[in-house]
């Protein structure tokens, strides 16, 4: 149940450069989330990516140590938060998660955020 599997990473290109070109975003400070409801048929209802700015985070550490405490946030609540209201719906989503915060932020604080943000992301999708 609470597993982040190769087929949840967003890996596509075509399906990266379309979600930026004509995908949905908002604002959760600390991250920026971009969404695409898509239509061929996937192994997961999300498909995920996660990234953090090399211009505000030189040191690769640093930035793989967010991803890190991102990636963990979700995959503890992606479950509840996400997938529920996803396989209810019957939808599909492609989604993108950027790091915009300043400094590096403790794990409570990312996943008491991610929490906010998967909540936030629901709300989005049924306007």
């Amino acid at each position: 149940m609470y597993t982040f599997t190769k087929e949840e990473r967003l890996c596509n290109k075509k399906l990266i450069d379309e979600l930026f070109h004509n995908g949905s975003s908002f604002l959760c400070y600390p991250f920026k989330a971009s969404w695409l409801v898509v239509s061929q048929p996937q192994k997961f209802p999300a498909q995920i990516l996660f990234s953090v700015s090399k211009k505000r985070f030189k040191r690769a550490v640093d930035r793989n140590l967010i991803k890190r405490r991102m990636r963990e946030g979700y995959r503890l609540n992606k479950q509840l938060s996400l997938y529920a209201s996803l396989t209810a719906a019957e939808k599909q989503i492609v989604l993108s998660i950027g790091y915009i915060g300043k400094e590096i932020a403790s794990y409570e604080f990312i996943e008491k955020k991610m929490l906010k943000l998967l909540t936030q992301l629901n709300t989005e999708m049924t306007k």
